[in-house]
């Protein structure tokens, strides 16, 4: 078992990739340091491995598929992420390695949003996109995690064997965060310088399609996380349509003494048992999501107990 793992992911950052490589290994010269090559067009793994690098291979395209690969095969007691593109300052590493190793967090999270982010970043549509994130997020899960969207950070060795990787792209982030947040783990921030890529090197996120996804994640999440919530707004939005277009007929009703919109009384009817249905739906669905829970706690025992027992056989 490695004390610190460095995890990059890369997809075609030949320019980059071996300062990355160097800076880290200058700031954590104790670290073991993976690169995950996801097919690359350009030289990424040979001059990852010129430099020194651990290089393997992940071939199903997706950032979510390469962070899924690194945390199956590799051990370590505390394990930082960050990009191949030479944006995050590799000086911050040690003190989210020590937030892990000596304060107990789970996950450590590098916070470019409180600091240059929004001067460095050239792409306003990013910028916006990573503050409606964090509003959304904060507000549906009651957190208060500063940048979700980050690609760097730091987890602990029960964080990263407990994390069910479900997202292939790179949606990742989110789901790391909403899951950290979810499960009760302590989550710490530190703020980070943040510079924009170097010339020549390309963004692989696609502002519209990528922040759709993301979108998209943090519903299914929301939904799967906190189904009576969930359920219970489409249930009380149901039940608000039906009363609302039942009161016309009722009043109706009691003037004349006749149902004169009978096809509206029955679709109120059907709608308010579809609102009835949902918020049962909610309930039921809330119930499994505490057994999931308590799950995951013994889960955690589990491999912690794990950890332990790879410690003893360390020579």
């Amino acid at each position: 078992m490695d004390r610190i793992a460095v995890l990059i992911p890369c997809y075609n950052e030949a320019k980059t990739i071996e300062k990355v490589i160097t800076d880290f290994r200058h700031a954590l010269p104790d670290a073991t340091i993976y690169v995950y090559d996801n097919n690359s067009k350009d030289d990424t793994a040979a001059i990852a491995r010129n430099a020194g690098a651990v290089v393997r291979h992940e071939y199903l395209q997706g950032k979510g598929n390469v962070i899924r690969r690194m945390f199956r095969e590799i051990d370590a007691e505390v394990y930082v992420m960050t990009d191949g593109d030479d944006t995050y300052p590799a000086e911050f590493a040690p003190q989210m390695v020590d937030k892990v190793l000596n304060h107990n967090a789970a996950m450590v999270v590098g916070d470019r949003l409180s600091s240059t982010y929004f001067t460095e970043n050239k792409r306003p549509f990013h910028n916006f996109g990573n503050s409606v994130v964090r509003s959304v997020i904060n507000r549906l899960f009651k957190s208060e995690i500063k940048d979700i969207m980050t690609g760097y950070r730091a987890f602990s060795y029960e964080f990263v064997k407990s994390f069910p990787v479900i997202s292939k792209g790179f949606e990742i982030e989110t789901e790391m965060t909403i899951h950290a947040v979810d499960k009760n783990l302590q989550v710490e921030n530190v703020i980070i310088d943040y510079r924009d890529r170097p010339e020549g090197s390309e963004s692989k996120l696609n502002t519209y399609a990528d922040g759709f996804k993301v979108l998209k994640t943090i519903v299914k999440l929301y939904k799967n996380y906190k189904p009576f919530e969930f359920f219970g707004i489409i249930s009380v939005v149901l039940a608000l349509l039906s009363i609302g277009f039942f009161i016309p007929v009722f009043v109706a009703y009691l003037m004349t003494g006749k149902v004169e919109k009978f096809p509206t009384l029955i679709v109120c009817a059907f709608v308010m048992v579809a609102s009835l249905m949902t918020f049962v739906t909610g309930v039921e669905l809330s119930s499994l999501k505490d057994q999931d829970r308590r799950d995951f706690e013994y889960t955690l025992n589990q491999i912690n107990a794990l950890k332990k027992l790879l410690d003893k056989q360390e020579p």
